[in-house]
């Protein structure tokens, strides 16, 4: 039997098949070709489009009113110093450049820094300050000339951020301290001037060291890399997005100079977190780490910012100074290794401490009851975004000083109240203003200093209480014809039925009467009973006329209890009705902001000084008299428990049912503060205006030590003799004869010999129970 070979298989078909694939292979990758440089093209677009664009959304920088030294200004040297700290100047045995300064007994000798105003730049110069007393006694600079003026740069106090809560200070490379540049790239990447953006070496050296300790201790990112990660990617790890970040890194040096890439790199990195806002950058590291400007930074400081770059929070040295301290020194022992810095030079920087500045110090606070104010102010003539992005530099009138004065006059009577039932649940609020710009000077929103929430100052509308008195008086006190100080009212039980039936009996605090009195009593004791019946005699609408020209247009009903207190305002509106009266009778708009400036310098708006007359000088002057009562007699006496009897002060208590608010406004010739206690829940508080809000007023102004006030005798009011049981014309020299003020021509007439008319008397009585009451 014959066998048949099978034919063989040709290769033919495999030979076609491994072209085929081949064939694909090609095609695909032609395509993935096509795609990859499709990819590029888009990335090349991205970089350039946001690299050359506006980089980063700026927030508004608030800055505090700059200090203004000149001779004969009242100003502490402690005080004074306590600013050179917030602005970060160091204290030096020798004033060698800009943020330096000296003390020497009485004298402090500065170098300012340069400073863009309003006005144009004002260049660094030596100043030297000779303190005598509370007041600066001479001005020079650094040629021994006289100075008539010296102004130091502005505190920044905060600002107003972006959705994403990041802020930076911009710098250029020209601002930058000696060593940073360098240290940067010895500690991120030493080979930043010789790769394109991705360093193989690097990459290879970063692979050797994690194979060799078995794990990941080193990345191969160059700064290049880093500055692309944080600037157009996200944190994720994925092959993806290396692949994305290099290819970006290496179309960064292609179109961008490594001196830009820099400085965007100095600008963009994380170093710290400030509660919910991002530290971005240099330059506002070196603020909010030391408190000084970026290029006044040493070589020490400059070490721990670049060491803390590998981890913000790791290596935070306020939390963590012994890990701070160590990592900073290895930062230093490789500037030695690299020839970066001298062995002499790093061992010196190495005996240096951390020096950051303490948490919280005037230096690093936000100040957010005030900053509330100063946004609320710019939303008239700004978008949000304008104030969120564009870097707008605001120039306030927030004076860093008294804001501390205020904050800490809270935070000491709080303490002296400890253990007072209920004392958990009390809140308090704090305006200060300058009597005669009006302009606001400090905003406490809480009892707790830099608290960010409920901004009381601003937004608690609380029943006035007494507070609302002055305007009754005001009113009738300008009708001369019909009412002077010495007027005689009655201060007696009445009630009066509304149109709904409702029986309203008002009572005194002290729920007793005191027949007749004279007009200024009834202010300076809150007699409740003397001072509804002159508000009802004049007319609930005309009071609240004053109100309005006082500075705040009210809607309250027309109810008499209106007339002891029950409508509400906040702090901020009661102290723009007390500027008025504090401020001789001229209105002038409350305002935070003076000046607005660009990002780059220029200037954009000014708020200028507004000022309108409201009320005869003469009739504002017998009322700021009655004030002053007050504070002497009444019921602000005991403020001069703890203050001077030669300061001059005048000042009103306001209190309202069942004690629920505690208020006390007041002023002298240079400060205004309005002061609130309550609770938010409108409870009941175991405080009156006395023996509440006053005693933190008094305390502040105990502290602020302000000058008296003063206030010139208007051409038409004279001072007349009169007695001062009787209110009638009396001769000088009289045992019971005193001198009051009067609008010219509603004088008693001159007096007769001395003690007559004095028996009969309607102010007897008054006259016992007042001086029962003080004893």
């Amino acid at each position: 039997m014959t066998r048949t070979r099978s034919p063989r298989k040709s290769k033919k078909p495999a030979t076609s098949r491994l072209r085929s694939l081949l064939g694909w292979a090609l095609k695909l990758s032609l395509v993935g070709l096509v795609l990859l440089a499709g990819f590029a093209v888009y990335l090349d677009a991205v970089v350039q489009e946001k690299f050359a664009g506006k980089r980063w959304s700026i927030p508004a920088k608030v800055y505090a009113r700059p200090l203004e030294l000149f001779v004969g200004q009242k100003l502490a040297q402690k005080d004074f110093l306590t600013e050179l700290d917030a602005l970060g100047y160091r204290r030096v045995s020798a004033v060698n450049g800009p943020g330096d300064a000296a003390v020497n007994g009485g004298t402090v000798l500065l170098n300012t820094r340069g400073f863009q105003f309003y006005e144009g730049l004002e260049p660094a110069r030596q100043v030297r300050v000779r303190f005598s007393g509370d007041f600066v006694a001479e001005l020079s600079g650094a040629g021994a000339e006289k100075l008539p003026v010296a102004r130091l740069e502005p505190l920044l106090i905060g600002g107003i951020y972006p959705k994403n809560l990041e802020d930076r200070i911009l710098i250029k490379l020209d601002q930058v301290p000696p060593y940073l540049i360098d240290t940067l790239v010895a500690v991120e990447d030493r080979d930043f001037y010789h790769h394109f953006g991705i360093s193989p070496k690097g990459i290879a050296r970063a692979m050797w060291i994690n194979a060799s300790s078995g794990r990941m201790r080193q990345g191969g990112s160059t700064l290049t890399q880093q500055l692309v990660k944080n600037f157009y990617l996200t944190n994720e790890r994925s092959i993806t997005r290396k692949v994305t970040e290099a290819m970006m890194a290496m179309l960064l040096e292609v179109h961008y100079s490594k001196q830009e890439i820099l400085e965007a790199y100095l600008n963009e990195v994380f170093i710290g977190q400030d509660g919910q806002r991002a530290v971005h950058g240099f330059g506002l590291a070196s603020q909010f780490f030391f408190g000084q400007p970026l290029s006044e930074l040493k070589l020490h400081q400059v070490a721990l910012l670049v060491g803390m770059v590998k981890g913000p929070s790791y290596f935070n040295p306020r939390r963590y100074p012994e890990r701070a301290l160590e990592r900073r020194n290895l930062v230093l022992d490789l500037l030695q290794q690299q020839g970066v810095a001298t062995p002499e030079v790093v061992a010196a920087a190495k005996k240096m401490p951390l020096g950051v500045t303490q948490l919280g110090s005037l230096a690093d606070s936000s100040f957010p009851a005030f900053i509330d104010l100063v946004k609320r102010q710019l939303r008239d003539d700004y978008r949000d975004e304008d104030l969120t992005e564009e870097g707008l530099r605001i120039f306030t009138s927030f004076d860093p000083i008294t804001q501390m004065k205020a904050e800490g006059a809270i935070l000491d009577t709080f303490k002296r109240f400890k253990g007072r039932k209920g004392l958990d649940d009390i809140e308090s609020a704090m305006v200060v203003t300058n009597p005669e710009s009006g302009e606001v000077q400090a905003v406490v929103g809480s009892r707790i200093p830099g608290f960010a929430g409920f901004n009381r100052a601003l937004d608690a509308m609380r029943p006035i209480g007494s507070l609302v008195k002055p305007s009754i008086y005001l009113t009738a006190l300008e009708k001369p014809s019909q009412y002077t100080l010495t007027t005689w009212i009655k201060d007696e039980p009445f009630s009066v039925k509304g149109a709904d039936g409702q029986v309203w009996s008002p009572q005194n605090y002290e729920r007793s009467a005191n027949g007749t009195v004279f007009l200024y009593q009834g202010l300076a004791h809150s007699l409740n009973l003397s001072s509804a019946r002159l508000g009802l005699d004049l007319g609930i609408p005309n009071v609240f006329k004053t109100i309005g020209k006082l500075g705040v247009a009210v809607d309250w009903p027309a109810y008499p209890s209106m007339l002891l207190g029950a409508g509400a305002m906040s702090p901020l509106q009661v102290a723009t009705m007390y500027q008025t009266i504090a401020n001789g009778g001229f209105n002038t708009p409350m305002r935070a902001i003076r000046s607005v400036l660009t990002a780059e310098g220029q200037p954009l708006k000014r708020y200028p000084f507004q000022v309108q007359q409201r009320f005869d000088a003469g009739s504002i002057y017998l009322l700021q008299n009655a004030m002053q009562r007050v504070m002497r007699e009444g019921t602000g006496r005991s403020a001069y428990n703890v203050l001077s009897p030669s300061l001059n002060l005048a000042g009103k208590t306001g209190t309202t049912n069942d004690s629920r608010d505690s208020w006390f406004a007041g002023f002298s010739q240079n400060a205004l503060a309005v002061v609130w206690m309550g609770r938010d829940d409108n409870g009941k508080t175991p405080f009156t205006g006395a023996t509440g809000a006053l005693q933190i007023w008094t305390s502040f102004m105990k502290k602020v030590d302000p000058l008296p006030l003063d206030t010139p005798l208007p051409g038409n009011v004279v001072n007349a003799w009169v007695n001062a049981h009787t209110g009638q014309g009396s001769a000088e020299g009289c045992p019971d004869a005193v001198q009051m003020p009067y609008i010219r021509g509603s004088e008693p007439a001159p007096g007769a010999a001395c003690g007559e008319g004095s028996e009969s008397s309607p102010a007897a009585p008054v006259m016992d129970w007042i001086k029962g009451w003080l004893n």
